[in-house]
This record gives structure tokens, C-alpha cells and sequence, in this order.
């Protein structure tokens, strides 16, 4: 029995576009950490891909690069302090291990890159839960996230 994609997609975009601020950044942290998963499952223990696997093994890494870069663009570097800084240079990083990953298929980088994306996600997690119920006002001049597509 199939699903219907197109409601799923609705209730997908509903859920997006309803969300907090906090709440996206969660959706984006998990939305690597899983497509991280798929990539690290299609390397064996060789460093290896199969050569069926090697278009989907980069589609993810390319889907792991866009939300990171959907995560620098959204940080405030004037409000954000040294939190936001050290966020960018965090990102930064991980692109850089990404690339290197991409050419080596180097299982432990992308290990280390989902641990830490993971820590990062159940901290978010804990900020979102801790502002839900905090009323906020967003500068209408900031760009909001989209994670949609």
C-alpha cells in the first residue's frame, strides 16, 4: 500500500512554514545528520563505494554541504556574538571536511562530522523547547529559512 506523496508533501510544507525559527534550525540539523547516515552507509570498510552507489553517495554530501551554507547565511553575526562566530567557523570546517570527504570517502570524517551535528541538533532541541512558548518578533528584514526544496 502506497502513501500519498503529494498530501505528504503538503503536510510537509505546512510543517515548514509554521515553524519556529528554533524549530527549523532543528529540522536542518536532522536533515544532515540523516542524509550523513545514508553517505557513511555506502562506504564499506576500505573506504570504498560501489560504483552504483557513487552518484547518490555525493547527492548526499551535496545536501549535507546546503544546509550547512543555509546554517551560515542564517546566522546574525552583529547579534549573535561570539556564539555566531564560533557557529561560522564550526561550519566552515565542516564544509572543508565534507570536500575531503567527498574525494576520500573517508568514513571517520563523516563520523565525526554527524557527532558533532548531532550534539549541535540536541542543543537546539533543548533551546527551541526552552523558547516555544516565548513569544518573539522577527526583524522582517531577515531572510527565513527554507528547507523545502
Amino acid at each position: 500500500m502506497g502513501y500519498n506523496v503529494t498530501g505528504y508533501k503538503a503536510y510537509k510544507d505546512a510543517s515548514v512554514k509554521t515553524a519556529s525559527q528554533g524549530k527549523l534550525v532543528v529540522m536542518l540539523y536532522e536533515e544532515a545528520v540523516k542524509q550523513l547516515e545514508k553517505s557513511i552507509e555506502m562506504i564499506d570498510d576500505g573506504n570504498k563505494i560501489e560504483a552504483t552507489k557513487i552518484e547518490n553517495f555525493g547527492n548526499a554530501l551535496q545536501k549535507v554541504e546546503d544546509i550547512i551554507t543555509e546554517l551560515e547565511v542564517s546566522l546574525d553575526m552583529e547579534r549573535g556574538g561570539e556564539i555566531a562566530k564560533n557557529l561560522m567557523s564550526l561550519y566552515v570546517f565542516f564544509n572543508k571536511q565534507l570536500l575531503e570527504s567527498t574525494i576520500s570517502h573517508d568514513k571517520k570524517i563523516l563520523i565525526s562530522i554527524k557527532d558533532q551535528m548531532s550534539t549541535l541538533r540536541d542543543a537546539w532541541i533543548q533551546a527551541a523547547n526552552s523558547t516555544a512558548n516565548t513569544e518573539t518578533s522577527m526583524p522582517q528584514d531577515r531572510p527565513s529559512l527554507n528547507i523545502t526544496g
